[in-house]
């Protein structure tokens, strides 16, 4: 008798370990508080930070901006896309970085129409999100296996494979090619 009585506390004890467990899960993950802005938070960073995401998010975790060190940005996944640019010497050279649409994802901005990408330099410039999810545009943090830095055009750059797709050959994607990016402002 002992041992269904022990066995049924211990079914017990686990059923509400478990609604703890599934409660925090959904408090992390479901937004809180009411009408239609609703955010999350992310873990705030732990290095220095490297990237601002600001805009129409729904996740953040500094104020309505989400703040990202590369270990955060690492932690999203990292892709190589191998391919020649208009502003480096010799190629093609072997970029590694997080994908830009893994960066919308992680803020729940996926249904952003419009970035304006910033750089250090405050140079600007507006990239449709489709760019993002037709190609694989990555935030590079890597080129030919060395980290970037702000001398060589990092420590992000935006970086599409143009070498994988001819419409990509075009001045105009070109210019959306942004080094020394700090900031991206989702729309």
């Amino acid at each position: 008798m002992s041992r269904c009585i022990d066995s049924s506390r211990s079914r017990y004890s686990s059923s509400i370990i478990g609604a703890y467990i599934l409660a925090a899960i959904l408090a992390f993950v479901l937004p809180t508080g009411g009408g239609s802005a609703q955010t999350s938070e992310i873990a705030p960073p732990k290095g220095l930070v490297v990237l601002e995401v600001k805009g129409k998010l729904k996740i953040s975790n500094r104020g309505p901006s989400a703040m990202f060190d590369l270990a955060m940005l690492e932690g999203l996944g990292l892709k190589v896309v191998k391919t020649s640019t208009v502003w480096t010497d010799g190629g093609p050279h072997l970029f590694e970085g997080v994908l830009a649409r893994d960066v919308l994802a992680a803020v729940g901005a996926q249904d952003a129409h419009t970035v304006i990408v910033r750089a250090l330099n405050d140079y600007a410039i507006e990239i449709p999100v489709s760019d993002f999810y037709d190609h694989d545009v990555i935030l590079a943090m890597r080129m030919d296996g060395r980290q970037l830095t702000a001398r060589d055009k990092g420590p992000l750059w935006i970086v599409y494979p143009r070498d994988d797709h001819p419409e990509l050959q075009d001045e105009r994607v070109d210019q959306r090619w942004v080094w020394q990016v700090k900031e991206l402002e989702v729309d």
